[in-house]
C-alpha cells in the first residue's frame, strides 16, 4: 500500500464524535514532528491493515502502528500513551507517569472512556473536517 508511506499511523473510530474530537486534539498539539497520519479503522486501509491482524478484530476505538507494515499494532491505554510520547513535551512527561500504573488499571480506564464515547461528545457525533494542510495527514 504505497498510499501508506512509512511513518507512524493512527487508526481512529470514524464514526465517533469523541475520536474526531481527539484527532483534532492530536493536530493541535502536533507541534514539532507532523509525520503521524490518520486513518478511519472503517475506511479502505483500516479495513486492510484489521485484514493483516486478526488480533485487531475487537479494536474499535483506536489503534497505534510505527509504520502501517507494523507486526505489533498498539491498542487501548498502550495507544493511548503512545500518542501522547509522540506528541512530546508535558504530554510525553504525563505519558511517562502513566506508565506506572498496572497496564489492567489503565485498560480499564480507557475500556470505561471507550464504552461511552459516542455520549462523551456535546451535541453528538463531530465531523472531522481537516484544513489544507492537514489533509495530506490523512489517508482515507
Amino acid at each position: 500500500m504505497s498510499a501508506e508511506g512509512s511513518g507512524p499511523l493512527l487508526l481512529y473510530d470514524g464514526t465517533c464524535g469523541f475520536c474526531a474530537s481527539t484527532v483534532q486534539f492530536v493536530l493541535r498539539h502536533d507541534s514539532r514532528a507532523k509525520t503521524l497520519r490518520f486513518a478511519s479503522l472503517q475506511g479502505t486501509i483500516g479495513t486492510a491493515i484489521r485484514d493483516r491482524h486478526p488480533e485487531l478484530a475487537a479494536a474499535d476505538s483506536v489503534v497505534w502502528l510505527e509504520t502501517p507494515d507494523d507486526a505489533a499494532p498498539l491498542v487501548r491505554s498502550a495507544a493511548g500513551l503512545r500518542v501522547l510520547s509522540y506528541l512530546g513535551g508535558g504530554w510525553k512527561a504525563l505519558a511517562g507517569i502513566a506508565r506506572v500504573m498496572p497496564k489492567g488499571v489503565r485498560d480499564w480506564g480507557y475500556d470505561l472512556v471507550a464504552r461511552h464515547r459516542h455520549r462523551l461528545v456535546a451535541g453528538g457525533d463531530v465531523c472531522l473536517i481537516p484544513t489544507e494542510e492537514e489533509r495530506a495527514r490523512f489517508l482515507d
